[in-house]
């Protein structure tokens, strides 16, 4: 017990010290990133300019960003924010900077060009923003072009709204209804496929709601071996739209880590569903649609908000199958920016290359999100 007390005294003791020579004498790497320091950084190179401006942007520095700028007397602080953020409520809108790619393309004694991409952490996942960027110098130092890209400007209009609708009225504690309550819809997988992966064991399949009424749905899968014991049970998070309207088809796909299917005897599927109010507005149109086949395999398109509100977030779910209808893949894009109303967004929808020779045709659907409620 003694030796145990005096183990973990040396440890504090030991991790006390390292805090404090870390703060004395810190690393290199420690004195260009940590915060707080007002270390003056040199911008001596177009990368080096670059560098200062994304790390700005990275820790929301928004005035010293903008002030770095060649190009800022184009257009105003808050266009500059707007760009990279969304001037309305969007996935970026609360996402962090986590990681640039920078590829140069052209560089002389006085200007330079760069690729960036910008990779953002939304709740979702990776959110990627590329940008093609002209660096100048001036004097000993170099300054960034930002190109900044404007919202379109809508004239004012008259939307007519002519869409269905549907309301819940749930049993209160005053209501004398008896055991009496509304029932949850009628939902049912109407295709389920386990495909092997890299990554994993993968089971998708398309789920229908046979009712009249709106569902918000999910599906949970039990993965068993073949001694009809459980290996791993997951659900439909994202890969799936939740919201169905009625006589709608929503694909799911749904991910078992290091599972191997060969390992698997059986699977237990259970879809949910329950109702709730919505309504089919906003209305999203999608457009010039095209299967681009490998190596750079993709499903690219354009989304077009109909209604005259908002759609704060868009989910693209792409279905694909093969010669025969037989369903090959599931995959997706969030729209990382707000669909505003009549202004085409385009999508990319990665496919994998393995699995791109074998699709013939495709099925598209958008699940939106709007402030107050999905749609």
């Amino acid at each position: 017990m003694k030796s145990g007390r005096l183990l973990a005294v040396l440890l504090g003791a030991a991790t006390v010290l390292f805090v404090v020579w870390g703060t004395l004498w810190p690393v290199k790497a420690a004195q260009v990133y940590a915060p707080d320091k007002h270390l003056v950084r040199s911008s001596g190179t177009p990368a080096a300019a670059l560098q200062n401006l994304t790390e700005d942007i990275r820790s929301q520095s928004w005035q010293k960003a903008y002030d770095s700028l060649a190009n800022k007397a184009q257009f105003t602080q808050t266009d500059f924010m707007h760009d990279l953020t969304g001037a309305y409520p969007n996935l970026r809108t609360y996402a962090h900077l986590e990681k640039v790619e920078t590829r140069p393309l052209h560089e002389s004694d006085s200007d330079a060009e760069y690729q960036v991409k910008l990779h953002w952490a939304t709740v979702v996942g990776d959110a990627v923003q590329t940008r093609d960027v002209h660096a100048v110098r001036n004097g000993g130092n170099w300054q960034v072009q930002w190109p900044v890209t404007k919202e379109p400007a809508l004239p004012p209009q008259v939307i007519p709204v002519n869409y269905l609708r549907w309301d819940v009225i749930y049993r209160g504690a005053g209501d004398d209804w008896g055991s009496q309550d509304v029932d949850a819809p009628h939902v049912r997988i109407i295709d389920m496929h386990p495909v092997q992966r890299a990554d994993g064991l993968v089971i998708m399949g398309e789920l229908l709601n046979e009712d009249v009424v709106p569902a918000y749905v999910a599906v949970n899968a039990t993965v068993l071996n073949k001694n009809k014991q459980p290996i791993a049970n997951e659900g439909s998070f994202d890969k799936i739209s939740h919201l169905l309207l009625p006589k709608a088809v929503t694909p799911f796909l749904i991910k078992f880590p290091e599972v191997n299917l060969s390992s698997v005897g059986s699977v237990d599927m259970h879809p949910f569903s329950q109702l709730i109010p919505a309504s089919a507005d906003p209305v999203i149109e999608i457009q010039n649609e095209k299967l681009n086949p490998a190596p750079d395999a993709s499903l690219t398109g354009e989304v077009v908000n109909q209604s005259g509100q908002i759609a704060n977030i868009a989910h693209v779910l792409g279905t694909f199958y093969d010669k025969d209808g037989n369903l090959v893949w599931v995959a997706d894009q969030y729209v990382d920016h707000a669909l505003l109303p009549q202004t085409p967004v385009p999508f990319n929808i990665h496919i994998p290359e393995d699995l791109a020779r074998k699709i013939t045709s495709q099925r598209t659907v958008v699940s939106t999100y709007s402030m107050g409620g999905a749609a």
